[in-house]
């Protein structure tokens, strides 16, 4: 049995669930969303507006594998349209700025040229100082893909830590060349 599966899902109070076929629709506080759910293998239960409950109608080895996954599936986005979710991320090194221009994000990482980054729809980017962007948006799995990506611009280096970093990210120091 699936020791994530199990549990049920909690609705906050702003945010109304509906199952209309296989399609379990979300409405929050940040927008709309929409899960297709297989109603062939899973079977979905909304308590009185205040819970989402999930169960695989035959138990065998491939449900048990993806009951948990697709009940996190659902939580992340209830809590997508709810809160939202929100990454922040340093650039640390001499001439290392970031700044919105337009519908881009203009990196300048110490290369020959700067780097613009188109912001994809669903993904809001506040570049909040010069050297801290805050991503932000109610699907967890695009802002984590968005962060990734940002990221693999300038990938941190262990020797004076120079690079982009996720905010509270631990980057493990290596000491220089000694004589």
């Amino acid at each position: 049995m699936s020791k994530i599966g199990k549990v049920n899902i909690s609705i906050p109070d702003k945010v109304k669930v509906s199952l209309e076929g296989a399609i379990l629709k979300m409405e929050g506080p940040l927008g709309k969303n929409n899960i297709t759910m297989d109603t062939n293998i899973f079977d979905l239960n909304i308590h009185e507006g205040k819970e989402v409950s999930i169960k695989p109608k035959i138990i065998n080895p491939e449900t048990k594998r993806i009951w948990g996954l697709h009940r996190s599936l659902i939580n992340n986005a209830i809590k997508g349209v709810n809160e939202g979710y929100t990454r922040i991320l340093e650039l640390t090194g001499v001439g290392f700025r970031a700044a919105i221009k337009g519908n881009e994000l203009n990196l300048q990482l110490g290369f020959s040229h700067d780097i613009n980054y188109l912001i994809p729809q669903g993904v809001k980017i506040v570049v909040e100082k010069q050297t801290t962007v805050k991503i932000s948006g109610q699907d967890k799995q695009l802002v984590g893909s968005v962060t990734a990506k940002i990221k693999s611009f300038k990938k941190t280096e262990p020797y004076k830590g120079k690079g982009i970093k996720e905010q509270g990210e631990y980057i493990l120091r290596k000491e220089g060349k000694k004589k």
